[in-house]
């Protein structure tokens, strides 16, 4: 009996390493007629209203992404929506919980040797958030403030490496989501919140009142955010990456970009108001998996 139960351990373990390394998800989700998509709490582009219901422009993009999925697969595709945080998002792809994260993930060249990175869907650009009357207006003015990151992302390390800020005291202060953050900023223990422009958009236009706050200063970093899957499993990311394609071909991505950054959204049906930048226009125009490395700042 004990052999029998630990050839059972072995194959389970076995299974679920070869879903952890990306074997075939589409036979996966073809079997089970469901999908597992990342979502998030508080991001920019992937953000919850309550209730299990999770709305945004990646989020809607990776609906449209299983709706292609789901012709291919010749069947409906169940979608579980499974909500990631910046700590866990990489450790749940892997080990075959998430199938598709479409959140606020960049794509980099550290994380591209644990996961792999579907076409680039919108250039992000690091900022600075801070109060309008907080006399802060760029990396000089955070000597000795306060300033605000979310565990798990990379926007501190960022701010410590740009030149501006060699030698530079501050303190940081972290926030468990992008919402805590925000909050950290919005009831003053923070001076200054640095994170994703969309991020800090989108948590300034939903708070009390959205003209307390600015963005102000240098572009930290540019990078590139894509929907996250297992690595070695190429045709998978084929399947994406011809989706997204399919998307910008036929201007429905474009329509989404208007749709929730330049129109009213909910649930405060306010607008977070950021024109398409430049980066992302040419990524659509040249669709590519490029990691952030081989980005410049503007």
């Amino acid at each position: 009996m004990k052999k029998h139960i630990l050839a059972m351990c072995c194959a389970a373990l076995a299974a679920g390493s070869a879903v952890a390394q990306g074997s075939d998800t589409l036979a996966k989700i073809k079997s089970s007629g469901a999908i597992s998509l990342g979502v998030r709490d508080s991001s920019g582009l992937s953000y919850t209203l309550g209730n299990g219901k999770y709305v945004g422009f990646h989020t809607e993009m990776g609906e449209r992404i299983v709706a292609d999925l789901s012709k291919a697969a010749g069947k409906e595709l169940t979608i579980t929506y499974s909500p990631v945080t910046s700590q866990n998002r990489i450790p749940l792809v892997q080990n075959g919980t998430v199938d598709l994260e479409c959140g606020s993930t960049t794509n980099n060249a550290t994380r591209a040797k644990d996961v792999s990175f579907a076409m680039t869907t919108y250039v992000e650009e690091v900022r600075i958030l801070t109060k309008a009357n907080s006399g802060i207006n760029g990396i000089a003015d955070l000597k000795g403030k306060t300033v605000a990151v979310t565990t798990g992302t990379t926007s501190v390390q960022t701010l410590r490496k740009n030149k501006r800020a060699e030698g530079m005291e501050f303190k940081e202060l972290m926030g468990k989501d992008h919402a805590d953050s925000f909050l950290l900023l919005e009831s003053g223990r923070a001076d200054a919140f640095v994170m994703d422009g969309s991020i800090l958009a989108a948590n300034a236009s939903k708070s009390r009142n959205a003209a307390d706050y600015k963005m102000v200063g240098e572009v930290l970093s540019v990078e590139p955010i894509a929907c996250m899957l297992r690595k070695d499993d190429p045709a998978f990311k084929k399947a994406v990456d011809d989706s997204i394609k399919r998307q910008i071909a036929d201007g429905s991505l474009a329509k989404l970009y208007d749709k929730w950054f330049m129109q009213p959204v909910p649930p405060t049906n306010t607008k977070v108001g950021l024109p398409m930048s430049q980066a992302t226009k040419e990524a659509w125009a040249n669709p590519n998996d490029k990691p952030m490395e081989e980005y410049k700042l503007p």
